[in-house]
């Protein structure tokens, strides 16, 4: 039997690799998209002196999260879904880690109608609640406690300057911004969009937070150097997929590293059969 193709086969293989060519580039496309997003939601928010995150609060994150465009509808029972980028360091005058994409998914009950759409931005105090998304969610208020977070430059007389809770939670609706309650709410790891972002299958929280991703597009940079400006901190240096582990010594002839070495927190994100 003959396995030549005919012409039909052919431009039906060549429609077929068309598509998934730009599927998968449209999908890059829309995580790009989001980026863009959560950095205009970082700078709006930066323009709004007497209601921005205070600058302490900011100097005592581990962890933030921006989440553009959550959605709350509402008819007796409710539900709140929304996708943004989470970031986090090790030190607090350490760079940020590169950007890693999460979900939002939430509900309540009571009277309530309508539905509403709120930029959040989530603020991780200790290093505790980045370490609870292992397994690739934390449920908040549960896994970690949240609290609605003061505003103002440097918070207001009421602000809890010991920093008791483990996030803070803050939403833009319609112009006003001001903290939110989101107790209950589940954060996950995004794998599909982090694959899609990276152009790698399989890619985990652990790897994109220690710096182990393939070179990251100009819009991820963007959302770096305005969350650097708005904490006060540097950009990390690019960090190439082959970069030997942090304390290796250097190969022979090649300098040491400028950029601080990549750190890992224990996200395990993966799933991995038992032994």
């Amino acid at each position: 039997m003959s396995n030549r193709k005919t012409p039909g086969a052919m431009l039906l293989y060549a429609i077929l690799a068309a598509a998934v060519a730009v599927n998968v580039a449209w999908a890059g496309a829309r995580e790009e998209g989001r980026l863009l997003t959560a950095t205009e939601v970082l700078e709006d928010v930066r323009a709004m002196p007497d209601v921005r995150l205070p600058d302490t609060l900011l100097a005592h994150a581990y962890g933030i999260a921006v989440i553009p465009d959550v959605t709350k509808v509402a008819f007796i029972f409710g539900g709140r879904h929304g996708n943004g980028v989470l970031v986090v360091r090790d030190h607090l005058t350490g760079p940020w880690s590169n950007p890693c994409f999460v979900s939002l998914t939430g509900g309540s009950w009571g009277f309530q109608a309508g539905a509403q759409s709120s930029d959040i931005i989530l603020v991780f105090t200790t290093k505790r609640g980045i370490e609870g998304i292992a397994g690739g969610k934390i449920t908040l208020g549960a896994d970690a406690s949240v609290a609605t977070g003061p505003v103002g430059r440097q918070g207001s007389a009421g602000t809890d300057i010991t920093f008791n809770a483990e996030i803070y939670s803050y939403a833009r609706t319609r112009g006003l911004f001001g903290g939110i309650a989101l107790d209950g709410s589940v954060i996950s790891i995004d794998r599909s969009a982090n694959a899609s972002l990276y152009h790698k299958s399989g890619i985990t929280a652990t790897d994109i937070f220690a710096g182990q991703t393939p070179p990251l597009p100009a819009t991820a940079q963007r959302f770096l150097e305005r969350l650097a400006e708005a904490t006060r901190t540097t950009v990390r240096a690019a960090t190439s997929p082959d970069a030997p582990p942090a304390g290796a010594p250097p190969a022979p002839g090649n300098a040491p590293p400028a950029a601080e070495p990549a750190r890992t927190y224990p996200l395990d994100d993966s799933k991995k059969p038992p032994p």
